[in-house]
């Protein structure tokens, strides 16, 4: 199992970690999302689901202040976000775990440099000793792969990597967006493996897909919930996925 820094987290609370109340996210006059309504409680696990274009990622940028709602209240970890200060930002996001579509890494850096970096930034690099960041990459299957650049690696080596990364400081929401989406089945189940464990060590993980393979293996695993958005709202799907 995975070992990672305890981070500054508050005591286990009730509040939902995540809260929208007709939220909404507009741009040059359109709507991307309306009237969004949502509650999504501690150390639950959730897939949204919807087809390109209507708004998955939207919906998961909103969820780490990448974007800010255009109408509507957003509470993320108990916070309001309307009027935050920058530094307020910023540790709210210490406690949010992204895997990109795309990765995003750096990449001159290793794979060493690059799964430390959120430490580094966030001025917390003595926080986590050599012996949690090894068993971390030994989490992901990646032991031998740490003085690669990330050009050297395969597709699903790269996403695994990415998720080491969005764990590492220990976040309490993890968001992931396609994280299976360029890989095949084998490597698709082992991140979803991943994601899986993360959960049932009480992390709150959110997963945009379309893959229905991949939601109703993980329905066999987990009490994973489907959020699907339609008509540029979210809706909790029915029981039949």
């Amino acid at each position: 199992m995975v070992k990672v820094i305890e981070g500054d987290q508050d005591k286990i609370r009730s509040e939902p970690v995540l809260q929208l109340q007709e939220a909404g996210f507009s741009y040059s006059g359109r709507d991307i999302l309306a009237n969004v309504n949502l509650d999504v409680a501690p150390g639950s696990f959730h897939f949204l689901t919807g087809p390109s274009g209507s708004g998955k990622t939207t919906f998961l940028r909103l969820c780490y202040q990448a974007l800010m709602p255009t109408r509507g209240t957003l509470r993320i970890l108990d916070r309001d976000v309307r009027g935050l200060e920058r530094e307020d930002i910023a540790q709210i996001r210490r406690r949010i775990g992204v895997v990109h579509q795309d990765c995003k890494f750096v990449d001159h850096l290793s794979m060493y440099e690059n799964i430390r970096m959120p430490l580094q930034v966030s001025g917390r690099m003595a926080e986590l000793d050599d012996s949690g960041f090894q068993d971390l990459i030994a989490w992901v299957g990646l032991s031998a792969h740490m003085d690669a650049l990330p050009t050297e690696l395969s597709s699903g080596e790269r996403q695994r990597a990415a998720l080491a990364r969005a764990v590492v400081m220990s976040p309490d929401l993890i968001l992931a967006d396609e994280p299976t989406g360029n890989l095949d089945w084998k490597m698709a189940q082992k991140i979803l493996t991943l994601l899986i464990e993360l959960n049932k060590m009480g992390k709150t993980v959110i997963i945009a897909t379309h893959d229905l393979q991949l939601i109703r293996t993980a329905k066999s695993q987990v009490n994973a919930r489907v959020l699907r958005i339609a008509n540029n709202q979210v809706q909790l799907a029915g029981a039949d996925l």
